[in-house]
């Protein structure tokens, strides 16, 4: 059985700054994703703010471990996984039915034609289920061609199972040691495939264990070996120190370097400053709303970036245009993203909390 430090045993605490953070890395991604659709890599504002999902995954490694760590064992692995299904699936599902609803209803598109029947049947269930499925050409042969950012939940379910089965009950000297030979990985992905944005598509299915194996270990290793960060940043200064590693600079050449440090060093310092940080009380709503649209609205987004990226596909339209377009549609999601969280994802998650 696994010894645990007195101060991993105090009553839980929630770390509102990196609820904060979250909401910036979804934002980012979101933002990324419709500029990515008429402008490549070079020329991007924020080139690297796919870089989000391996910061997602580093948080993720820290919270599972602090909430679950010393509770597991106690509370068995029927109610862990429950309560991650919980958390999780209903968005999952949301995400599923508004892809669906976009893909048909595409007044830019009607890509859906080629795969109606028993096809649009089968993506819908396999995205409901997290099984991959990728067999829409026009989406570039996404995973999730429904829902593209589904992913990053298939592979956080892996390391959820993994979690529980497995990382949980390993020293932590042996976590460090996963972590490292999983940095090697890292380093390696980036030298041969030019990045570390893969894990989408059929192409670099792969490539999404490769990243949630070392962020996901990371974080654990920051709650395991208390390496938290005593400062007093607060969330403004680490919000912008977050962006900061999005508006890196795209360069095939410096890639295989930049990226792997940013995702081996750079966020894993992030969150144990994030875990660290004085929360100012005037921020404290921002950081709590923040956290709590972050994965309504990062879900959720894909079906309008579609239709986006047909309109611009069938219209061409100017810079000009995009400049008041693309700021209208993301505006446009994030209200959604809210509706999707107040009346949607709160209310069924409370629900079967209760009912379980």
């Amino acid at each position: 059985m696994i010894q645990f430090s007195s101060s991993a045993l105090k009553p839980k605490t929630h770390f509102e700054i990196l609820d904060g953070l979250r909401g910036v890395a979804a934002l980012g991604v979101v933002i990324f994703h419709f500029i990515e659709m008429y402008t490549p890599h070079p020329d991007d504002l924020i080139a690297h703010a796919y870089l989000a999902v391996d910061f997602f995954f580093c948080l993720s490694g820290f919270v599972v471990a602090y909430a679950y760590d010393d509770r597991l064992p106690q509370m068995g692995l029927k109610t862990f996984f429950k309560q991650r299904l919980i958390r999780l699936h209903p968005l999952v599902v949301l995400g599923t039915i508004l892809g669906l609803l976009g893909f048909i209803f595409d007044p830019f598109g009607n890509q859906w034609e080629a795969y109606a029947g028993w096809k649009m049947a089968l993506l819908f269930l396999a995205s409901i289920f997290l099984i991959p499925y990728p067999i829409i050409a026009e989406r570039a042969f996404n995973n999730f061609g429904l829902n593209a950012p589904a992913w990053t939940l298939f592979w956080e379910y892996v390391a959820n199972i993994v979690y529980a089965l497995v990382l949980q009950r390993l020293k932590r000297t042996w976590l460090l040691a996963l972590a490292a030979l999983a940095a090697i990985g890292i380093f390696y992905l980036a030298n041969s495939a030019g990045n570390i944005s893969g894990g989408w598509s059929k192409d670099n299915f792969w490539h999404g264990g490769a990243r949630v194996a070392f962020s996901f270990l990371a974080g654990m290793c920051i709650f395991r070996y208390q390496a938290i960060i005593k400062n007093k940043l607060g969330f403004p200064l680490l919000a912008f120190f977050l962006a900061l590693a999005f508006f890196v600079p795209y360069h095939d050449s410096w890639n295989w370097i930049s990226e792997p440090l940013i995702v081996i060093l750079y966020f894993p310092l992030l969150v144990a400053l994030g875990a660290g940080t004085v929360l100012n009380p005037t921020h404290q709503r921002i950081c709590r709303f923040s956290g709590q649209i972050s994965y309504p609205l990062y879900i959720t987004h894909y079906f309008a970036l579609w239709a986006f990226g047909n309109y611009y596909g069938e219209s061409q339209p100017s810079h000009q245009t995009l400049m008041w377009v693309i700021p209208s549609v993301i505006l446009l999601q994030l209200l959604i993203a809210y509706l999707a969280m107040k009346f949607y994802d709160l209310p069924i998650r409370k629900w079967l909390s209760l009912k379980s």
